[in-house]
This record gives structure tokens, C-alpha cells and sequence, in this order.
């Protein structure tokens, strides 16, 4: 049980980062999706259906919080947790570094920045798709469940934006 939790931890962030956008909200959400998913992994009859339901329960977790914060700021910074004092009488406030760290840096190269910008470009819901289709090898029937659309849908959709990445990645 813990070696299942332990990869599909791994699985549940990357589709929440895709799904939320924002590395700390994608965290939140895995945890949150992990916590169902150990609480309910009793209801799962068929064991081959559970990366499906795990993605179910991931996307709808991340759709919960951005209902709950759609009028929030992207940022918090308590300052009354603050850090170690400097022995002035001053309390020192670790903000987090918008820049990119050093291995994010190196990854971008100019293929993964474009790559990158392609799949930003696309509606949501067809990124999503891509996403679980591609990247993440779900079938179509398992990409259909998880997005609660008809696997023709589903079909459609992922011609549609193989199309649309392919006018933003021509000439790459």
C-alpha cells in the first residue's frame, strides 16, 4: 500500500501542476488527493481502474480550491511567522524567490521553452488531455472517465490540439 501511494504521490503532482498551475497549489492538492485516495482505496474494485480514479480525484480537488480561492491573491507572506531573530530586534521574513531556481534554468532550453509556450496556448480542457493522452499514456477510454467527456469527445479533442501544437511548433 505505501509503495502505491509513494508512485502515484509522484503521478498526482505532476497532473495537479498541470491542472493548478502554480507549484505550491499543485502540493496542497496532491495531499489532499493522497488523503482521499488512502482514505477510499477500499472502494476501488477493480485495482487496473485506480490511476483513473486518482486522476478523477486530483482534477476534482484542484477544481474545489480554485472555486474556493478564485478571489485570492496568488501569494502569501506572513510576516508574523517570520524567522530567527537578527539581534537587532528585527525578525527576519523568508519570501520565497519568484526567479527561476538553477535547475529549472537549465532546463530551459529553446525546444522546452516552445514546447512549453505550445501547450500553455491551448484551451485548458485540451491540454488536459494531451496531458493524460501523452505524457501520461492514459488510453482513451481512462482519459474519457477522467475528464467525464464521451471517448469520441475525447478522440476529437486530442486531433484538435495535436493540430494546434503542430501550427505552433512548425518550422522547430
Amino acid at each position: 500500500m505505501e509503495r502505491l501511494l509513494l508512485q502515484a504521490q509522484e503521478v498526482a503532482f505532476r497532473f495537479s501542476f498541470l491542472v493548478c498551475g502554480h507549484a505550491q497549489d499543485a502540493e496542497d492538492v496532491m495531499q489532499d488527493a493522497l488523503l482521499k485516495t488512502y482514505r477510499h482505496i477500499g472502494r476501488i474494485r477493480e485495482p487496473e481502474r485506480f490511476r483513473t480514479w486518482l486522476y478523477t480525484t486530483v482534477r476534482n480537488t484542484c477544481l474545489m480550491k480554485r472555486r474556493r480561492r478564485v478571489d485570492e491573491p496568488a501569494h502569501h507572506v506572513s510576516i508574523e511567522q517570520g524567522g530567527p531573530e537578527t539581534g537587532d530586534g528585527f525578525t527576519a521574513v523568508d519570501v520565497e524567490d519568484p526567479a527561476r531556481g538553477p535547475d529549472e534554468a537549465a532546463m530551459n532550453t529553446w525546444l522546452g521553452d516552445r514546447l512549453r509556450a505550445a501547450l500553455k496556448a491551448l484551451p485548458p480542457s485540451y491540454r488536459m488531455i494531451v496531458f493524460l493522452r501523452e505524457m501520461e499514456g492514459l488510453s482513451t477510454r481512462e482519459v474519457a472517465k477522467v475528464t467525464g467527456i464521451s471517448e469520441a469527445n475525447v478522440k476529437t479533442r486530442l486531433s484538435r490540439a495535436r493540430g494546434m501544437l503542430r501550427d505552433q511548433l512548425d518550422g522547430v
